[in-house]
């Protein structure tokens, strides 16, 4: 047990800074509340962080997440102790009887296999295990000393859930505007939101869905691209979570009819985090998808994203020219930023100016300017590259070309000794060529400039700690929906076919973390004269390959999969189903055997 005062221990651990600590105290002094929990509250600190300082100051364990008690024991608890569940609540504990294991090796008498009330202990797990009338309470009805845990509050929350009283929420059931700001900043909304998002920075999510219906709503988070339910609460929270989002992201609180979008620099468990919130209006209320961007955060390096050294050289030569248009293409939460901002930084040399035009501005790079896109004063791409122009850049990226008139003035700019990197909404890198014609852009220009495209997507990364091999006859049949090129490579190289298994460091998943998938075709001499001719993809893609070595994300995914840093069926589930045995291509047993 440690001797020092909390706040002390958390400056000792470089928790929090010594401007946290004054700041927390100046807001006990005025509000009360544990010094702990008012760290939390303001985002200075953790609920994880502050769990294991009170853990050495208090010399108490942390309430592991697969030992919590099941709703039959926590109801038996509140029988026994004539509780209800809003005391508990409000107490922000769980407590429940249990049985000691017996002693492995040790005889036991049939007779004596029933546990008596020695065998039984209780066990409290809290927020403020120092309480003393929880303490008070507990030692009424334990016939050895309690055994004391600390735990996180959305512990005891869900396993309070399942036995709570019908008629309890934190919102009192009311809709009215001025109570719901009054609600949103009381404890129990403003605990309930931050825990929420500090989860959500711990598990790595991308986004926040909160979910209502018509009893309850969820709370689910995108973690490596798979949406997880983390909570659920009743239906009348909704309102007041809902209006604490509002504030939270500077949206109007009242409107409650139109979609709105809001953004605000937040603290969340020590971080400085970008907010960013979409509300829709839905059957049982507002709909809301929250992004936390960190500050903090480090862009990765390609090597990092998936690219192999070949393939990011490829990619860095393709932008590192003086003029021409270079586009990435995938859909929405497919990593198509992340790749630009880090070709940017490659590029950033301090002797070009590179001017980026957003919606919105995902990521700060120093010595980029940035134009974050507001469509309701009229400031859209298009505007925003016309003035961009006049700023004499060397380097323009454009967040996405979705209009004739962006695209137009796109071109002029690549045609005018600009360098133009943009995304485009598109299955494949090479479609992205056609998309343009399709808004209207000249065949004969847009050969002109084009200097090479990128398709991408995300795929999940098998957990290095469970990860299992593959069973050689499904392998053999994923093969068949492989093309020679990608047999032959795959049979030139090592192998290493693996299979997801699940673990506590991946949450059971199999998986941790994701990496890029990509097709890069660098757009040659050949390449452009068949631009011209508005050849097909297909052709194109013939002409990549023969000119550049270009594969297919498809094929990338195959030789990943090969590589062992994931699945077969991972890469089927996110560039979609192929039937192997219908696929058109022949492929034979021995010819298969050689390759696996």
């Amino acid at each position: 047990m440690s001797t020092m005062r909390l706040g002390e221990l958390l400056i000792a651990k470089n928790m929090i800074r010594p401007a946290d600590l004054e700041a927390a105290l100046g807001v006990q002094g005025s509000v009360g509340g544990l010094l702990g929990m008012i760290l939390v509250r303001v985002g200075s600190l953790s609920e994880s962080d502050l769990l294991v300082a009170l853990s050495e100051q208090l010399d108490l364990p942390i309430q592991a997440r697969d030992e919590m008690p099941s709703p039959a024991q926590v109801e038996a608890l509140l029988a026994e102790t004539g509780t209800t569940h809003a005391w508990w609540v409000e107490r922000q504990a769980v407590a429940w009887k249990t049985t000691q294991p017996a002693q492995l090796g040790v005889e036991e008498d049939p007779d004596a296999l029933e546990p008596d009330d020695s065998d039984v202990k209780l066990i409290c797990a809290a927020v403020h295990p120092l309480d003393p009338t929880l303490r008070g309470l507990l030692a009424l009805h334990a016939d050895r000393p309690v055994e004391w845990r600390l735990a996180a509050r959305s512990l005891i929350a869900a396993a309070l859930e399942d036995v709570r009283d019908d008629d309890l929420d934190f919102a009192g059931g009311v809709a009215d505007a001025a109570r719901l700001r009054e609600l949103a900043q009381e404890a129990p909304v403003i605990d309930f939101v931050n825990g929420v998002f500090a989860e959500a920075l711990q598990r790595r999510a991308s986004d926040i869905h909160v979910e209502p219906f018509e009893d309850k709503f969820f709370v689910r988070m995108r973690i490596d691209g798979i949406l997880h339910t983390a909570r659920t609460a009743p239906r009348s929270s909704f309102d007041a979570v809902c209006s604490r989002i509002k504030l939270l992201s500077g949206m109007d609180i009242g409107e409650r009819r139109l979609p709105q979008d809001g953004r605000q620099a937040i603290r969340v468990s020590g971080q400085e985090v970008d907010l960013r919130v979409s509300s829709l209006p839905a059957a049982w209320g507002e709909s809301m998808v929250l992004r936390l961007l960190g500050k903090t955060s480090r862009l990765p390096e390609l090597s990092e994203l998936g690219l192999a050294n070949n393939d990011g050289v490829k990619l860095a030569k393709m932008v590192d020219q003086p003029n021409g248009i270079v586009l990435v293409t995938g859909p929405t939460g497919s990593g198509k930023t992340t790749t630009i901002y880090r070709l940017l930084t490659g590029i950033n040399d301090g002797v070009r100016k590179i001017i980026t035009v957003e919606d919105p501005v995902e990521f700060d790079l120093p010595g980029v300017i940035q134009v974050h896109v507001k469509a309701d004063i009229g400031l859209t791409f298009a505007a925003g590259l016309r003035s961009i122009l006049r700023q004499d850049p060397d380097v323009i990226m454009i967040g996405e070309i979705r209009d004739p008139e962006t695209a137009r003035i796109a071109l002029q700019a690549a045609l005018t000794g600009h360098m133009v990197i943009s995304t485009v909404h598109t299955n494949s890198g090479l479609a992205a060529i056609s998309r343009l014609l399709d808004l209207g852009v000249e065949d004969y220009l847009l050969a002109d400039v084009m200097r090479g495209v990128v398709g991408q997507r995300l795929v999940r990364k098998l957990c290095s700690h469970c990860s299992a091999p593959s069973d050689p006859n499904q392998v053999k049949t994923y093969l068949r929906a492989a093309p020679k090129a990608v047999r032959d490579r795959i049979r030139a190289g090592a192998q290493n076919w693996r299979e997801p298994v699940g673990c506590s460091k991946c949450g059971g998943g199999g998986f941790l973390g994701r990496v890029g998938i990509y097709e890069i075709a660098p757009i040659s001499v050949a390449a452009a004269d068949a631009i011209r001719k508005r050849a097909g993809e297909p052709q194109l893609l013939e002409i990549c390959r023969r000119d550049s070595g270009a594969i297919t994300m498809f094929e990338d995914g195959f030789l990943k999969a090969a590589a062992g840093s994931t699945a077969l069926s991972e890469i089927f589930r996110v560039i979609g189903p192929v039937d192997p045995e219908t696929d058109g291509q022949d492929h034979s047993a021995d010819e298969l055997q050689e390759v696996y």
